[in-house]
């Protein structure tokens, strides 16, 4: 059993319309240094795999297919065997 963390954000070339809003709210409250906010997701789950090979690539398809839009977003994931 492994656990893995994905955090998946937008590509730099996408405009990050909830970063921008968090950047307004955030020059009203007076944190006017705050500058170029990106918001992305972040997600923990376990996967019961043979090995690491398998799971990392089982962990990719997840990514791919259901946890980002391969169009707009990246993502990354760490992987380590759960305690």
């Amino acid at each position: 059993m492994y656990k893995a963390t994905v955090i998946v954000k937008r590509r730099p070339s996408i405009v990050d319309p909830q970063g921008k809003a968090v950047e307004q709210g955030a020059k009203l409250l007076g944190f006017n240094n705050i500058e170029q906010t990106r918001i992305g997701k972040y997600i923990e789950f376990f996967i019961n795999a043979d090995d690491k090979s398998a799971a990392e690539k089982e962990i990719n398809e997840y990514c791919t297919k259901l946890l980002s839009n391969p169009i707009m977003e990246d993502f990354e994931f760490t992987l380590e065997e759960a305690k």
